[in-house]
């Protein structure tokens, strides 16, 4: 904030603020600060990087309402104070994505033995850039230490061979900033004498780690085609199921006519039923049911059917007392208007 003062009455007296132009990094001062010209107070356009800058200068203007207006400058500085904004890079071990680097130890190092040293940098400033190493996992705790401030790998005691080959440890290193931030680096290392048998125990490591990747893969991907393949089923079921109870209320609650079906050349063996013999039928129907048409294409007896008015397509029969044997063949035709 600037605040400047006029000894003058009245309007000589109102102080006015003023940013002046420059620039910084060739961009316009403008773009980073601003000022109140009321009440001098400087506010920042944007957020500031300490990394990229640490401090820098500006100057305001006080100008009073006299005529003609006088005026006074003043440089103000700003310092920018570091944040912990970044997290440690870790240098060495270097960590790449295919290939898989080991640090040899052989069986006969003593206690002490340098392993390996992790490198990191942190690229704050202070406090925030002090970093401090830990073992997060490892595969013989009682085997291995990491110096907290150097990040040396030593072995703690006599190195055996009962000890596995393959040692796998987890390093996290940590900034000293609020909050903290940290990285975490995997260092493999391998207690052998030789190098074939190194090779060989890392590259079935190697291999053991891209089969239970594919093995999880596929089991993941079979549970969710069986998940689908069921819910599928279940929908398709409860579908069908909708479907036919639908259909069913709506036959139950329609006021169709029920119209029964005989089949062709209808006989009926026994005697007992509306026709003892075989007959073909013609009928024809108008749309006025006193009137209607009824044919035998071949009548083996003198049977007169009667289609009655009154009913809705039921047909009547008279038989008479002569026998079929005794009648030719012909046309028997029955109208009934």
């Amino acid at each position: 904030m600037v605040n400047a003062r006029d000894a003058d009455w009245n309007q000589n007296a109102r102080v006015s603020y003023i940013l002046e132009d420059s620039s910084l990094n060739g961009v316009s001062i403008s773009s980073y600060v601003s000022v109140s010209a009321d009440s001098g107070v400087i506010h920042a356009v944007r957020s500031f990087d300490y990394e990229q800058i640490k401090d820098f200068q500006f100057c305001v203007k006080a100008q009073d309402g006299g005529s003609p207006p006088l005026s006074s400058n003043v440089s103000v500085k700003i310092l920018i104070q570091d944040q912990n904004d970044n997290a440690p890079q870790v240098l060495y071990p270097v960590q790449t994505g295919g290939s898989l680097v080991a640090e040899m130890v052989p069986r006969s190092a003593d206690v002490g033995y340098l392993v390996t040293k992790v490198v990191a940098v942190d690229v704050d400033s202070g406090q925030n850039a002090w970093l401090s190493y830990k073992l997060q996992k490892i595969t013989d705790r009682a085997l291995f230490e990491v110096g907290l401030q150097n990040g040396e790998i030593r072995t703690i005691r006599q190195v055996t061979d009962k000890d596995a080959v393959k040692q796998r440890l987890a390093v996290i290193v940590e900034d000293n900033g609020q909050p903290s931030r940290s990285a975490t680096v995997i260092v493999n290392v391998a207690v052998a004498d030789s190098f074939p048998e190194v090779l060989s125990e890392f590259t079935d490591f190697t291999h053991d780690k891209e089969y239970n990747d594919n093995l999880t893969f596929y089991l993941v991907l079979a549970l969710a085609v069986v998940s689908f393949l069921f819910i599928t089923c279940l929908v398709v079921i409860i579908s069908v199921k909708i479907y036919r109870w639908r259909q069913s209320r709506i036959l139950y609650h329609s006021n169709l006519p029920v119209i029964p079906y005989y089949p062709p050349r209808y006989s009926d063996t026994l005697g007992t039923g509306t026709l003892q013999h075989v007959y073909n039928y013609e009928v024809c129907r108008t749309t006025d049911s006193r009137k209607s048409d009824c044919k035998f294409g071949r009548a083996g007896s003198q049977n007169v059917l009667i289609m009655d008015p009154s009913s809705t397509g039921t047909m009547q029969r008279i038989q008479s007392e002569k026998s079929i044997l005794d009648e030719p063949d012909s046309p028997l035709e029955v109208r009934n208007h």
